[in-house]
């Protein structure tokens, strides 16, 4: 007698869900017991660590850490972390089986049972190395880049500087010639005085040089913006021909703001240079500093700002060229002049700052770059625009 085919009993959902783990190639999933100690173990698991399940599954899961993160702790401190808050993320180097190292993003989560007790932790771990290293790539093409821009600024003063520096070696030697041919006390005294007024400015302007030409890590600090505003006002003076006037206009009291001098001091070179080619022969630039209170009108931003106004009454921007303006490497200037790069440096330098730059321009009527970095929240402006 044949036996008629037994139909094949549903799934239960348990089972769906442990296929559903096994077919993960791209995360590790795996849980663990209460004291750590590996009890499952999925496929994408053994494809990014090296193990087979029964090589793992007892094992503590600080198998997985490095000998320095052990030393320190830092397995307990993630399970203890997960027990008391129910939740745990961790990021950093994990070894795999042949020794190896990648970077991981992992999270650990509590399971518990119908009566509330823990019975184990969910841990799933992603292999994010090729990120992280794309990551200091493009952290180190920006560090180039800002370096870039720098040397760019540099070679742009250097005309003027050599003129300033020229003048000041004349003072200085043509004084001393006369000291030493003079029988006047009064006079040496006189020609002296002069002398070591001259070294005095050649050494502020050295060091105005070194402070913004050296190469160093970018880094947070409240700063004043007027200080911001005379030191960069100091450097292009020596790069603006006679024929345009710079005009300065600065809000007392203004509030303090968080950002990188460095940084914020090549931004308003960057925009003063812009405003100084699009004058033909002679013109102003006005660079105006106030507070703003806004409420949304610029790409959305809430709250006190300080804005950096920088306007020129030269040609203006093509309507058609204004919405690409801060694309890297797009210019109109012509070959050799400009290398596309410094609007996309004030571009990214607003955003990462938690500003804007907004832009005002029509042809023949010249151009205003305004440039929004938030106030300090505890040193409010008395006066607001």
């Amino acid at each position: 007698m044949v036996s008629a085919d037994r139909p094949t009993p549903p799934a239960t959902p348990d089972t769906r869900y442990e296929r559903l783990v096994q077919s993960v190639v791209d995360y590790a999933i795996y849980m663990l017991d209460p004291t750590g100690h590996v009890v499952s173990w999925n496929a994408g698991a053994q494809r990014i660590k090296g193990y087979c399940a029964d090589e793992v599954i007892g094992q503590h899961f600080s198998l997985f850490f490095t000998h320095q993160d052990c030393a320190q702790g830092r397995p307990t401190r993630i399970l203890q972390q997960a027990l008391e808050e129910g939740v745990a993320q961790d990021e950093g180097w994990r070894v795999r089986k042949d020794g190896t190292q990648f970077w991981a993003l992992a999270a650990l989560d509590v399971i518990r049972d119908e009566q509330g007790e823990v019975i184990g932790l969910a841990k799933v771990t992603r292999d994010i190395t090729d990120r992280r290293d794309s990551a200091l790539q493009l952290d180190a093409m920006r560090a180039q880049l800002f370096q870039a821009q720098k040397l760019e600024a540099l070679g742009q003063l250097t005309g003027g500087l050599a003129h300033d520096f020229n003048n000041l070696l004349t003072i200085i030697l043509s004084s001393a010639r006369l000291a030493l041919g003079s029988q006047d006390p009064v006079r040496t005294q006189r020609l002296l005085e002069h002398i070591l007024d001259a070294g005095q400015r050649g050494t502020q302007l050295t060091q105005q040089l070194l402070s913004f030409a050296r190469h160093r890590q970018l880094s947070h600090a409240r700063i004043t913006p007027a200080q911001v505003i005379e030191s960069t006002r100091s450097l292009l003076e020596h790069a603006l021909p006679r024929g345009i006037e710079l005009v300065q206009e600065i809000q007392p009291d203004l509030p303090l703001i968080e950002v990188d001098a460095g940084q914020l001091q090549m931004v308003l070179l960057n925009l003063m240079f812009n405003a100084r080619d699009a004058i033909a022969e002679k013109g102003q630039i006005r660079l105006v500093v106030a507070s703003a209170l806004l409420a949304g009108e610029v790409e959305g931003l809430h709250g006190l700002f300080v804005r950096f106004d920088v306007q020129d009454d030269g040609q203006g921007i093509d309507l058609q060229v204004l919405p690409r303006i801060f694309e890297p490497f797009f210019t109109t200037k012509a070959f050799g002049k400009g290398t596309g790069l410094g609007l996309s440096q004030v571009y990214g330098f607003a955003k990462q700052s938690n500003g804007a730059i907004a832009v005002a321009s029509q042809p023949g009527e010249g151009c205003c770059m305004s440039l929004y970095l938030p106030a300090c929240a505890d040193h409010p402006s008395p006066s607001i625009d």
